[in-house]
């Protein structure tokens, strides 16, 4: 019931406004299961297989999002199902993932990855490209998308001055592009969240202070 118990902890400390993504990759059933028991109903995956079977073993109510860096070559094995794809850094991307939601007659709604880190491990998009893109010929030509907000990772550190403004910067794009479907402002993982939620993130992905350290050989 560990779980539960962190969920449970967890939730009842988060704002109301900020909605949990419980990251559950390379968890077993089980433990999903046990969160969606407690009432978890959105959970994050970072390998498309791995998502693929879980949706087929689990609740159809899940709302599965794509958390992870995405292969262009793999989006049309989610294309039926996928709720959220938070990391996409590229036009090219955009018009897979339209293509694949077009064959499913679907809208699929997209995050763009804005790069905040600095840190080369980090994938994003520049600012000035995640503008260009909004304002561009060929995203308004993408019916089966719905860009609906933005998503950033920090960098792995401790410095709370380097993560606010990190998140910060983030938060002042999000306000400045001032369109009225940008809804989501994903930022914050366990180890930051409390910082993110401050700068104004209203979705946080949380893995292992749910679910408990992350098994890397999974």
């Amino acid at each position: 019931m560990i779980v539960k118990e962190n969920l449970s902890i967890l939730l009842n400390n988060l704002p109301t406004k900020v909605t949990l993504v419980a990251v559950s990759k390379t968890k077993p059933i089980t433990d999903i299961q046990e969160a969606y028991d407690a009432g978890q109903r959105i959970f994050g995956e970072n390998k498309i297989q791995e998502m693929v079977n879980k949706y087929d073993a689990l609740p159809k109510d899940i709302q599965w999002h794509m958390i992870g860096h995405l292969q262009r070559n793999k989006v049309k094995y989610m294309a039926h199902f996928v709720s959220l794809i938070h990391g996409v850094d590229s036009i090219k991307t955009l018009k897979e993932i339209n293509k694949q939601a077009t064959k499913h007659d679907r809208v699929i709604d997209c995050l763009l990855q804005a790069k905040i880190a600095n840190e080369d491990s980090k994938f994003g998009m520049s600012f000035e490209e995640i503008k260009e893109i909004l304002n561009s010929e060929e995203f308004l030509e993408l019916k089966n998308i719905n860009v609906v907000g933005l998503m950033g990772m920090a960098s792995f550190s401790s410095d709370e001055d380097q993560l606010n403004r990190e998140f910060g910067s983030l938060k002042a794009l999000f306000d400045s592009l001032n369109k009225p479907n940008l809804k989501i402002l994903s930022m914050g993982m366990s180890s930051d969240y409390e910082i993110a939620i401050k700068n104004g993130s209203n979705m946080i992905r949380v893995g292992s202070a749910i679910f408990g350290e992350r098994n890397y050989l999974a």
